[in-house]
């Protein structure tokens, strides 16, 4: 059996650990040339590590602040560089702050704009110039179910989350027609280092509003992604895809 992305270069942002790793080291089990990125390079050897230990193709490392469009510009002229082409970008990197609304400050709002919204666009944008050298090409946005159905004290968070769904419909319609595919997930709660700063009883109400009752695992998200990355979803674009467990609200 053909693997989903045989001869697919991909591009995962924010691949050093949680949902992104998983993502990384699936790709690579289906064949894909994968480019890590973290903001250091040793922070993702562990990952290129592990796809190699798995017997996947040797992995290349991007370090670059996606906050930072002279380093986005630079991680993507390495990449054509090297590659000539991208089939695939995962925007994965992100940040999470909770804060109450009376708190929140310029600075708070700059640096999680920055990352999750602006660093996404700016991904994106370059991304596209290498992939009109592709055949169906396919662009995969985090965003969050707090940016579809917002959170007490994460009001920053959910509207650069919100954000990234706005661009993912717009950037569909603008891109389908070059063949480049646009779709965002909206993962749930999702048991990672992201959600370490949550009390058991704050993890618990979570759960207990949930059809499924339980977390989801990077594993669930990789999944989805995978599925939206390759030729098993052509006719997919503009979507956000709500993996959640079923949240109640």
């Amino acid at each position: 059996m053909t693997a989903l992305l045989e001869n697919k270069i991909a591009l995962v942002t924010g691949s050093s650990r949680g949902i992104g790793r998983e993502i990384a080291c699936l790709f690579a089990k289906e064949n894909a040339t994968v480019i890590l990125h973290s903001l250091n390079e040793k922070n993702c050897q562990t990952t290129a590590e592990e796809i190699v230990a798995h017997g996947g193709k040797s992995p290349f490392i991007m370090a670059a602040d996606i906050s930072n469009p002279d380093e986005i510009s630079r991680m993507f002229k390495e990449i054509f560089s090297v590659h000539k082409r991208l089939d695939i970008l995962v925007n994965n990197a992100g940040i999470l702050e909770d804060r109450l609304l009376g708190m929140i400050t310029q600075d708070n709002l700059n640096k999680i704009f920055a990352v999750n919204t602006f660093g996404t666009l700016h991904c994106l944008q370059l991304a596209a110039r290498l992939m009109r050298r592709s055949s169906n090409a396919s662009v995969i946005n985090l965003s969050s179910i707090i940016g579809v159905e917002g959170a007490a004290g994460q009001a920053a968070y959910a509207a650069s989350k919100a954000a990234v769904i706005g661009l993912t419909k717009s950037a569909a319609k603008e891109l389908g027609p070059q063949g480049i595919r646009v779709n965002a997930i909206a993962p749930g709660l999702i048991k990672t280092d992201m959600i370490a700063h949550l009390s058991l009883e704050q993890i618990a109400d979570h759960i207990a509003n949930t059809a499924l009752q339980r977390l989801g695992s990077a594993q669930e998200i990789a999944q989805t992604v995978l599925f939206l990355a390759s030729d098993q979803s052509s006719f997919i674009t503009g979507q956000t895809l709500q993996v959640d467990g079923g949240l109640r609200v």
